[in-house]
């Protein structure tokens, strides 16, 4: 079965690696990462291995050759290196190993599969060699791979003729380079831009500013970004621009909108001021100012709009930071669209504008979710002096998801027994960040009848601890009856 699967967060990927370590060590010869398991898994299982043989816990005999690679003695690394179908992910591992043999060893056979195999050995271990070159002595396997991907490189035609990030792979000198800029590993597909960018030949804008605003990952965005601008003449400067302003990643739209200006466009800036990125809206604000206009005023004019203002445009006229609209931000809480009773709110909050309470709690219960949210957020201050009764009225599981957790909010901001017993009803809700929230109050709490100053007596207190008894382990459930002075 393959216990991994593309895509897998960071902890999941090492719980894997450790998992397949500790079936190893019990004598599963076959629990070993599959050979398409992410750098986390095989640092995981390799460490795991090592450290729990280490620790003396005896193998398995006869030991099974991934866990005599991962042997805590040196001279039985060494001789399983010398074994036929050694993990090239091992192999790697081991070329930073602390013993001089095995790592000798190790890097004699790295450089093989280097040179026998170069396009599958980079391919498979390109985003674990980006790991390892972190370590000590992991600076070998860092050069070995970018020498290897930069000879690729060289080989192939120009990168921009290379396929795109969606592109299927393909063969050729430089389907690897290729492959990786569209690798699912970050580190991966960051080190792969560096490559290209890096590479002989010129760069094209263009292509640069294309894949920029196709790249999910803000670092490799920043990079095609950084080239596109760089690379771009006055023949294709326009062109790259509008690709940039269209990308999904904000900082890529709003490198585009600050180069609106040397392309000589900044009148365009109005157009980016109700931008849904708080960093565009800002750098257009500075290109309109710029350009000689005042974007307050251009503001004030899209959030009186006739066909109903943005949210966004709510949001840049509080970011303006004028204090004349505080009126308009008032009036604008109570608009028919939901976003916009949001950022209405959002604004107001921004700038410690005072609210009235009984206006902040009627919008606990409003149909949009931001607007609970935000309402919430701005009566926090005033916590101690709402109903609890009010609040906890709100925390039926059948009821609005966005209502209940506004509500308990503002319960676990009040703190006490009422934040207690809105999470003791809350810990086995529907959705799980509330459970999940919930449950951590009530094991944080240390259920001592002084902590509450008398808001409840140790009847309610013993109460409560019952209906939450199964989240504590036997030992804390005692210690905490204890303190209450429950003795059956």
């Amino acid at each position: 079965m393959n216990r991994t699967r593309t895509g897998m967060g960071t902890g999941t990927d090492a719980a894997t690696g450790r998992a397949l370590a500790e079936e190893l060590l019990d004598g599963c010869a076959t629990a070993v990462p599959e050979p398409g398991a992410g750098p986390e898994v095989w640092l995981a299982f390799a460490e795991q291995v090592r450290s729990r043989a280490h620790g003396g816990r005896r193998p398995p005999v006869p030991a099974p050759p991934a866990l005599r690679l991962c042997h805590p003695r040196g001279w039985v690394r060494e001789a399983a290196l010398a074994e036929p179908g050694a993990p090239a992910e091992l192999v790697a591992v081991l070329t930073t190993d602390s013993a001089a043999p095995v790592r000798d060893r190790a890097r004699a056979l790295m450089e093989h599969l280097l040179v026998a195999r170069p396009g599958a050995t980079l391919r498979a271990l390109t985003p674990l060699a980006l790991r390892l070159g972190r370590r000590s002595r992991g600076g070998w396997i860092l050069d070995r791979f970018e020498e290897a991907l930069r000879r690729q490189a060289a080989a192939a035609a120009p990168w921009w003729h290379l396929p795109g990030p969606s592109a299927p792979p393909h063969g050729g000198a430089g389907a690897v380079l290729a492959e990786l800029l569209g690798c699912p590993d970050r580190q991966a597909r960051q080190f792969a831009v560096r490559l290209a960018l890096t590479g002989p030949g010129r760069t094209d804008a263009l292509e640069c500013a294309r894949r920029a605003a196709a790249e999910c990952d803000p670092a490799a965005a920043g990079l095609w970004t950084d080239a596109a601008l760089a690379a771009a003449d006055d023949a294709v400067i326009g062109a790259v621009i509008d690709v940039l302003t269209g990308a999904r990643t904000p900082a890529v739209r709003a490198a585009g909108v600050t180069a609106l200006r040397r392309a000589g466009r900044a009148a365009e800036g109005v157009s980016h001021l109700a931008d849904r990125s708080g960093l565009v809206r800002s750098c257009a604000r500075w290109l309109v100012g710029q350009d000689g206009g005042d974007p307050h005023e251009h503001y004030r004019w899209l959030v009186r709009d006739p066909a109903g203002p943005s949210p966004y445009a709510v949001a840049g006229l509080a970011e303006c930071g004028r204090g004349e609209d505080t009126g308009l931000l008032r009036e604008l809480v109570a608009h028919p669209a939901g976003p916009v009773r949001a950022a209405a709110l959002a604004g107001l909050r921004r700038r410690d504008a005072v609210v009235a309470d009984s206006v902040l709690l009627a919008l606990l219960d409003d149909p949009t979710p931001s607007v609970a949210r935000e309402a919430s957020l701005g009566l926090l201050p005033a916590a101690g002096r709402l109903d609890p009764a009010h609040l906890a009225g709100r925390l039926d599981p059948r009821g609005p998801l966005h209502i209940r957790r506004a509500a308990f909010r503002l319960l676990r901001a009040r703190g006490g027994i009422h934040a207690l017993r809105a999470a003791v009803a809350l810990i086995d809700d529907w959705h799980p960040r509330t459970r999940e929230t919930a449950r951590t109050v009530v094991r944080a709490c240390q259920w001592h009848p002084a902590q509450f100053d008398g808001e409840a007596d140790r009847a309610e207190l013993a109460a409560l601890l019952k209906r939450s008894a199964k989240l504590f382990g036997d030992y804390e459930l005692g210690l905490r009856r204890s303190r209450l002075g429950l003795t059956t």
